[in-house]
């Protein structure tokens, strides 16, 4: 990974266009390919950045600034950075990542839903688990009866930044012309009021999950009530 700290300028040009002035910020380029920017705040989630496959360049402007080019292969989006003065520039070697390890239950349940995708909803059929995308794997890539994609996230308790991730993978995985258009079902055994709330408002449904009925342990059935 490389990591370099600037005053720079990004500006966006492809599917839609954006434009980041002049400021300080940090710039990663991952062994993937991917380049994202990032700010001294916003949390995790890049301003602007640019999924593989792409191809780097670097070259200079007119003024002889340093100015980076960073062009899609499969479509006509470039990423231009323009390098106004260079704090920091580094690189570092990572190694295998052996991914994230989910606790117990989140595990299981992503098995168990893989298994049986109709609780997600009638007609669905799974594409794969641990679909890779330029940030993580989203939990379940699904087609529903449709024939629409369909990006799953499970928590064991569905909270805001659960929502802010499936979020961000929405966001790349429409980028891409063999998936989208992607829709989002967040999955929880529990999902707090205020997290739905803002799954609602990107348009991300939201999917109440019994573990121990997935498991073949409570038959409602049986209840009395």
């Amino acid at each position: 990974m490389r990591l370099v700290v600037a005053r720079c300028q990004v500006d966006y040009a492809g599917r839609l266009t954006a434009h980041l002035p002049m400021a300080t910020r940090v710039i990663m380029v991952k062994a993937d390919g991917s380049v994202l920017v990032h700010a001294d705040g916003g949390s995790y989630k890049p301003l602007n950045w640019m999924s593989p496959p792409c191809t780097l360049t670097e070259g200079v402007n007119d003024d002889g600034l340093p100015e980076w080019t960073v062009t899609a292969t499969k479509t006509d989006d470039t990423l231009r950075i323009l390098l106004e003065d260079v704090l920091h520039d580094s690189s570092h070697d990572l190694g295998v990542d052996p991914g994230l390890q989910k606790d117990g239950v989140e595990k299981h349940l992503q098995a168990l839903l893989a298994e049986h995708t109709a609780t997600l909803g009638a007609g669905m059929t799974l594409v794969r688990r641990e679909y890779m995308t330029a940030i993580g794997p989203v939990d379940l890539l699904c087609r529903d009866d449709a024939g629409a994609s369909v990006a799953v996230e499970i928590k064991r308790r569905g909270e805001i930044d659960g929502v802010e991730q499936l979020t961000r993978y929405l966001e790349l995985m429409n980028r891409d012309p063999t998936l989208r258009p992607v829709r989002g079902i967040f999955a929880a055994q529990e999902i707090k009021p205020q997290a739905r709330v803002l799954a609602q408002d990107r348009g991300i449904e939201c999917v109440v999950v019994n573990y121990d009925e997935l498991r073949g342990i409570d038959d409602p059935s049986l209840r009395l009530f």
